[in-house]
């Protein structure tokens, strides 16, 4: 293990990012790049009105910068094309988020691009994604069977399998980014895993690429804490799925990222389950108070706060129960 490349990647990533907002949170202030606050929130959301937003980019800034400079100093060695191709399609998607976020501030229309416009994206972006994996030789179609050393050959179905996964991941760690410090904490516990899980299985450019993601979201969670004084905007949610599923993808696991990430799989069931209930009853009754889940918890009475701890304490456990029962047995 590379103790010294894993404490510079997480000591440089959080000073850079650390140093980019202490400078840049009061630009964007003064340029007014805030945050516009849908109607259909809950009420006491339109305070955080006007909170600079886009946040994401300098974290995004700060890993790249700190991983970026490894891969030239060699420290990944053989493992540098896995990295790139993760990195890529993360910062791919980092550039959908961007002009969803462009499109909301600059454009004056708050809800960004159409659904339709934001899923051909990602799914093109998946879609070059894994056809790249697999002319690299990174990855094949055998998928490991749950709690198992087995696996199984899925063919092409692999691809359709797991690029509805990866889409939906993505998606779904984009709707947890709507509490202060909710999607940057959960995100921050998942990277950790795959520290560990990184160290354990020998995989250093998992282990420090995941050392400088912490290092970068520490620093951001300083600022995005309730109340939060900077927000990471889509470009920092996407930004996050797809580096989580990168991970998987990595250890040869991608569906353990429906377990691990079940705080976003619950969000998006959540937000699955409105919708067919509103539309079968044309409108007249709602399953939830609102979705995604988090705001029906708070209708329900419960703070900003509190949701977050409940969602870090259910990522923590299933982190827990994911390497104890799929990692440590099976990978290491």
């Amino acid at each position: 293990m590379n103790y010294l490349g894993l404490i510079l990647s997480f000591g440089i990533s959080f000073a850079i990012s650390l140093l980019l907002y202490i400078i840049f949170i009061p630009v964007l202030r003064r340029v007014k790049l805030g945050q516009k606050i849908l109607e259909i929130g809950p009420k006491w959301h339109k305070s955080k009105e006007g909170t600079p937003t886009m946040g994401g980019l300098f974290f995004i800034t700060a890993m790249a910068l700190t991983v970026g400079g490894l891969y030239l100093s060699g420290t990944f060695d053989k493992t540098g094309m896995f990295f790139s191709i993760n990195l890529c399609f993360a910062l791919l998607n980092a550039a959908i988020g961007f002009v969803d976020d462009y499109v909301k501030l600059f454009k004056k229309r708050n809800e960004g691009l159409t659904v339709v416009q934001k899923l051909v994206l990602q799914v093109t972006a998946t879609a070059a994604y894994l056809a790249s994996l697999r002319l690299t030789g990174c990855i094949n179609t055998f998928v490991p069977l749950p709690f198992s050393s087995q696996t199984v050959d899925l063919g092409w179905f692999y691809y359709i399998l797991i690029g509805v996964v990866i889409v939906y991941i993505i998606n779904t760690a984009n709707l947890t980014d709507g509490l202060d410090g909710l999607a940057g904490s959960v995100a921050f516990v998942i990277a950790a895993l795959f520290v560990i899980v990184g160290i354990n299985a020998e995989m250093i450019d998992l282990y420090l690429t995941e050392a400088a993601l912490g290092g970068a979201l520490i620093a951001f969670l300083i600022f995005n804490f309730y109340p939060a004084k900077v927000f990471m905007g889509d470009t920092g949610s996407l930004f996050l799925g797809a580096m989580l599923v990168g991970c998987a993808m990595r250890l040869g696991r991608p569906l353990v990222m429906v377990f691990i990430g079940l705080v976003y799989v619950l969000e998006g069931l959540s937000v699955l389950i409105q919708v067919l209930v509103f539309k079968a009853t044309h409108g007249k009754k709602r399953f939830f108070k609102m979705a995604p889940v988090h705001h029906h918890l708070e209708l329900c009475g419960l703070s900003e706060v509190k949701i977050m701890a409940i969602f870090l304490a259910v990522t923590a456990a299933v982190c827990a129960l994911a390497y104890i029962f799929v990692f440590a047995p099976f990978v290491i």
